[in-house]
């Protein structure tokens, strides 16, 4: 879960208040539910996002159609929802790198259609599947064009904007 910190520490530089769930085995799929009793942690907080990398991301986009109603947005990095989603007042954000070679390319097509019809994609050019995270190289994925540190200040820099720029 470490190996989110460094774009935490972006998002959080942005703006954002920023919790990382520790997950069992390091798969989110281990833990849907993580993130329940959070918001009541933190009740000055008015507007909530979830999100998560890969597979995690696929995830939170089960636990935001199960808490749509308590959340404001879902953020996929290099992954997609295989829940239905197209009712729900998410703001939606969907982020990949051009380079990325571990995210199947024609999943995540079929899988659109499960988005809130306003959702935002976003293509990192020159970004690649592994550097959403520090963990180094990741087994089949794309070399990236650009650094770690590069890809994840764009990331933060997108969820600004996409999330709390021009907002309400």
């Amino acid at each position: 879960h470490t190996a989110y910190a460094p774009l935490m520490q972006e998002l959080a530089e942005q703006g954002f208040l920023c919790l990382l769930e520790k997950m069992p085995l390091n798969l989110a799929v281990l833990d849907i539910t993580a993130a329940d009793g959070l918001q009541e942690q933190f009740p000055e907080i008015e507007k909530w996002y979830i999100g998560g990398h890969s597979l995690g991301g696929a995830m939170a986009a089960i636990y935001a159609s199960r808490h749509a109603d308590e959340l404001d947005g879902l953020v996929l990095l290099g992954g997609y929802s295989t829940t239905d989603l197209r009712r729900t007042k998410l703001k939606s954000l969907c982020i990949y790198g051009s380079n990325d070679r571990v995210m199947n390319r024609e999943k995540y097509q079929s899988y659109k259609s499960n988005l809130p019809t306003q959702y935002v994609e976003t293509v990192i050019s020159g970004g690649n599947h592994a550097y959403f995270g520090s963990y180094g190289e990741q087994k089949g994925d794309g070399t990236a064009s650009i650094t770690n540190d590069e890809q994840m200040t764009v990331t933060a820099s997108i969820c600004r904007s996409v999330f709390l720029e021009g907002d309400d």
